[in-house]
């Protein structure tokens, strides 16, 4: 049985549904690229930590990380146990924490779960927090113990297969328990990331091959004196997502689309209101979704 930190035990998988899920393979090719997004993610933690993006001193003095359209969205936490799928240095989780939930993080990269360890104990807010690869879950969590699955913008890009991710929410869930997920909008993943004003990506992948972004730095803090990599992301539609929850037996209750993002992710996004980022030329193109999805009652 596995202890996070904090020193609460998460339990363990039974064995017959950890060789379902990883009948869902990745192939070899994937794994390898998924090992250089992970050496990618590692190096750009401690970046992260001191960058303005994330604004960690006015995290660490009270300020929240997360944005409106998920606070409205999911309530009132207080009391329910909360798990956050690519948490990255945990800033969201923590936040989630302070409104009062019971939180668990997850994410691949050690350097940043060290990070978001560190950061717990020195805002004396509790959460324990798990390095694991997410196709590795169930793996040490308990099945059947989280009110809520949480996971957040520009993370799905990250995976290869969707299935196997939706179906680990799926059984991490308790009975009545949601699966929340909210994301940039496949939309505006499409556009040049220089100028918005073409198509460069595309939207449809029927053969799950990667995008190949050769040096690249940290979105973060592009000024930081870093290493450059070279990154694997792969395309997802809407209707790959909301398939992957519906085909792991949760219950879609809504799809919600926004025609602003909560970020100023790309230089051609002007700011209409606090938080509201809108492109330029298209205001009113959809720039971020949500999905609500449960699992049913016995």
């Amino acid at each position: 049985m596995l202890v996070a930190a904090g020193h609460r035990p998460l339990g363990g998988a039974t064995p017959v549904l950890l060789r379902r899920l990883m009948t869902m393979s990745l192939t070899r090719i994937e794994r390898d690229q998924l090992a250089a997004n992970k050496r990618a993610w590692d190096s750009w933690a401690p970046i992260h930590l001191e960058s303005k993006f994330y604004n960690v001193d006015e995290f660490v003095a009270g300020a929240s990380s997360l944005r409106s359209i998920e606070t409205s969205e999911m309530g009132d936490v207080r009391n329910k146990r909360l798990l956050h799928l690519q948490c990255h240095f945990g800033l969201d989780t923590l936040s989630w924490a302070r409104l009062g939930a019971d939180t668990v993080g997850v994410d691949n990269s050690e350097v940043a779960i060290d990070i978001a360890r560190r950061l717990s104990a020195e805002i004396g807010v509790r959460s324990d927090f798990l390095c694991c690869d997410i196709y590795e879950l169930p793996g040490p969590l308990q099945l059947d113990s989280f009110d809520v699955v949480y996971s957040s913008y520009g993370v799905l890009s990250w995976l290869p297969e969707l299935q196997q991710w939706a179906s680990a929410a799926a059984a991490l869930l308790k009975p009545g328990g949601i699966l929340y997920l909210v994301e940039f909008h496949p939309l505006l993943d499409m556009f040049d990331e220089d100028t918005g004003t073409r198509f460069e990506f595309p939207y449809f992948d029927s053969e799950r091959k990667p995008l190949v972004l050769d040096g690249e730095v940290s979105y973060a803090d592009p000024e930081a004196d870093q290493s450059t990599h070279t990154l694997y992301q792969w395309i997802h539609t809407l209707g790959d997502i909301v398939t992957a929850v519906a085909s792991a037996g949760l219950t879609i209750e809504w799809l919600h689309e926004f025609d602003y993002s909560p970020y100023g992710c790309y230089p051609w996004l002007r700011e209409r209101a606090q938080d509201e980022y809108v492109h330029s030329d298209i205001p009113a193109a959809p720039h971020a979704f949500s999905v609500r999805a449960r699992k049913p009652a016995p």
